[in-house]
């Protein structure tokens, strides 16, 4: 069976910031499956919650099973997301994750100083627009500059979403994962202030940190990224086959 990749975006974005993967698979002919979630995208008239984001996340990982194993991939809120998801209480059918720029707890004075920070860009001429294009502008390459604001900015759902994510109970929820998981880090990815206290709760985790990246490595390092998809797929294909092969001894 054909593993199935099922891509889960971050905040304010939609599924368009995944272009360059779907591209790298589509060619390889891996199927996937990039996700809008509610508030985002082709969803922005709909209010965020939760119960609904991780509803999505759920109907296309069930959907994506019904083919072959899914490797479920997160960035950022979308990592966040997918790391509760796939560490609930009751267990989905997720045979990798790769959770991107989110080892970060969304709590405390941490998120209360992103929540004002956003807040007041908002409050800027265009709401900040300007200065958003001029960072895309200064980190990105243009290959894939246009691909996080192609399917629209959810700027109305922004803070929503931050106090929505603050309810979540990552600890228990990363602990409690047990099929191959990647963190991958830009090294200077703000949301690396965690780092530590994830790989102690995810000891089996893998690390991946890329060099002069910021928090938009999907992006920033699309090659690199790929790459990883790569070593997912590879790492899923391998455990089938081994399996499979215990599933034939006497």
């Amino acid at each position: 069976m054909t593993v199935q990749i099922v891509l889960v975006h971050g905040i304010r974005t939609s599924a368009t910031m995944w272009r360059s993967q779907l591209a790298f698979l589509q060619e390889a002919g891996i199927p996937a499956t990039a996700v809008d979630l509610p508030g985002h995208g082709t969803r922005m008239q709909e209010d965020f919650t939760l119960h609904e984001a991780l509803h999505t996340i759920d109907a296309a990982v069930r959907d994506a099973a019904t083919r072959g194993p899914v490797l479920l991939v997160g960035h950022s809120m979308g990592g966040l997301l997918t790391l509760a998801y796939t560490g609930g209480a009751q267990r989905p059918p997720v045979a990798g994750l790769i959770a991107a720029s989110c080892t970060s707890l969304p709590r405390g004075t941490g998120l209360a100083a992103y929540r004002v920070i956003a807040r007041a860009v908002d409050r800027l001429p265009d709401r900040g627009m300007w200065l958003t294009e001029r960072i895309l502008e200064a980190t990105i390459p243009e290959e894939t500059r246009s691909d996080f604001a192609a399917g629209g900015y959810a700027l109305d759902t922004q803070d929503t979403a931050l106090r929505n994510l603050a309810t979540l109970d990552l600890a228990t929820a990363v602990a409690r994962i047990d099929v191959p998981l990647w963190f991958v880090n830009g090294q200077y990815d703000q949301l690396r202030l965690n780092e530590a206290l994830f790989q102690r709760l995810a000891p089996r985790a893998e690390l991946i940190v890329v060099p002069r990246t910021t928090h938009l490595v999907t992006a920033m390092r699309p090659h690199v990224f790929n790459a990883v998809l790569r070593l997912g797929i590879a790492t899923i294909e391998a455990d089938v086959v081994s399996e499979r092969a215990d599933a034939r001894e006497p």
